[in-house]
């Protein structure tokens, strides 16, 4: 191995180690029985995060070393998540009750696993294992916004709603007007396009014919998402798709997930807090975003659209940096909050760009197999690492979906 390949494998397994301790990093406060609640199937408990996380490494990239000996073989059942290529699974909605292994038999499989990968990035690997290693990392990054999200669901379905972090810093802030910003159309390129690491799904980068259009300056806020709510955005059948109208009228909706009945206050990583009437609303499903959207005038932006505006604002803003903070009011001029604060839900169905091709083996699994019935979200949020996104970053979830910090940005024709 060169010099400047030891360099990079070197680089690599400092980088590796720095995303393994910000999830542990994440866990801190956490105790044992906190991390072993499943709130729901569509959440997984802590403790499934962690170990998921290792199984992904040991599976994918250890494997491939003839000297690395599974410590656990019987648990790779257990720990994965949908690859029906490498073997069974346990079942999704079933994590919460694998009491065993134990939080500290798991946490021992994870430094095992840590010091075997990072002892033989450090001697030099190959150009296959390292791209899988970068994989891994933002795989676990996309576990750490996970980790945030599910725990939060699990703690507020307990009746005292405790805080994830009682501290945990919000930021208040003075109202920007919203007003709508010109954006040109024509033939434009989207997708990923440069020598770092971006998923699959992001490629490849090819052209898109656009209209002339108008996006939000920032995110909506929760003083406007409760005028809607007072307007009896709810009980109007005409603004919801039909969909939606099911889903609200099935689940008795009335406001954003975690908001309370006093339509004042809301259920946050660090407890109750008083809702900020300029921090952008989060929490939204698709069909409420759309909803908001009809009723405002206005509509949805593509994911074309927005990455096309977010093209040439910088990657920057309210993400998770070491420790996470609350969504907060939008500052500056421009278009601001592209990046961070919330997941935007977009018009835009998770399917193929034109060209693509899945990962080839296993991992072809990764995001191909997902393109039906889901929604893109694009920028970001409060708990996406801020070394895990980019500007053609796709997140893909189905629309009904509440838990995770997604919020929305209007649109307009020009």
């Amino acid at each position: 191995m060169s010099p400047s390949d030891l360099t990079v494998a070197t680089s690599i397994a400092s980088r590796f180690r720095a995303v393994r301790e910000q999830t542990a990093a994440l866990c801190t406060g956490l105790s044992a029985e906190d991390m072993m609640v499943q709130s729901m199937p569509d959440a997984s408990p802590t403790k499934w995060h962690l170990a998921h996380t290792t199984w992904f490494f040991e599976r994918f990239v250890l494997s491939r070393n003839k000297t690395f000996k599974a410590i656990h073989p019987e648990w790779h059942e257990l720990f994965n998540s949908y690859y029906q290529s490498v073997g069974p699974m346990h079942a999704r909605p079933m994590r919460g009750v694998l009491s065993r292994p134990s939080l500290d038999d798991v946490k021992a499989w994870r430094s095992h696993v840590d010091e075997a990968l990072a002892a033989w990035l450090e001697r030099g690997a190959d150009a296959e294992t390292l791209a899988l290693v970068e994989l891994g990392m933002n795989h676990e990054q996309q576990h750490q916004e996970l980790l945030l999200t599910d725990i939060q669901h699990a703690l507020s379905c307990n009746e005292l709603l405790p805080a994830y972090d009682a501290h945990i810093a919000s930021v208040p802030g003075e109202p920007v007007p919203l007003r709508f910003v010109a954006c040109e159309g024509g033939t434009v390129e989207v997708g990923y396009e440069g020598e770092g690491f971006a998923f699959d799904n992001e490629s490849p980068r090819h052209g898109y014919l656009l209209r002339p259009y108008m996006l939000a300056n920032r995110l909506v806020s929760n003083s406007e998402y409760l005028m809607f709510i007072q307007d009896g955005g709810y009980h109007d059948p005409l603004l919801w798709l039909s969909d939606g109208w099911a889903t609200v009228q099935g689940q008795g909706w009335s406001r954003p997930f975690y908001w309370q009945e006093d339509l004042a206050s809301a259920f946050t990583l660090g407890g109750v807090r008083e809702l900020d009437p300029s921090a952008p609303v989060t929490h939204l499903s698709y069909f409420e975003a759309d909803a908001f959207a009809r009723w405002a005038g206005a509509r949805l932006p593509t994911e074309q659209e927005w990455e096309h505006a977010a093209a040439s604002v910088p990657v920057q803003g309210n993400l998770l940096d070491g420790w996470p903070r609350l969504p907060h009011a939008a500052r500056g001029a421009g278009l601001l909050q592209m990046f961070g604060d919330a997941w935007e839900w977009t018009a835009s169905p998770y399917v193929s760009y034109p060209g693509f091709k899945t990962l080839p083996g296993a991992l072809g699994e990764y995001n191909g197999k997902f393109m039906s019935g889901q929604w893109v979200l694009r920028g970001g949020s409060c708990a996406t690492p801020v070394s895990h996104i980019r500007c053609s970053y796709r997140n893909f979830f189905p629309p009904h979906a509440r838990w995770q910090f997604s919020g929305t940005r209007l649109a307009r024709d020009a």
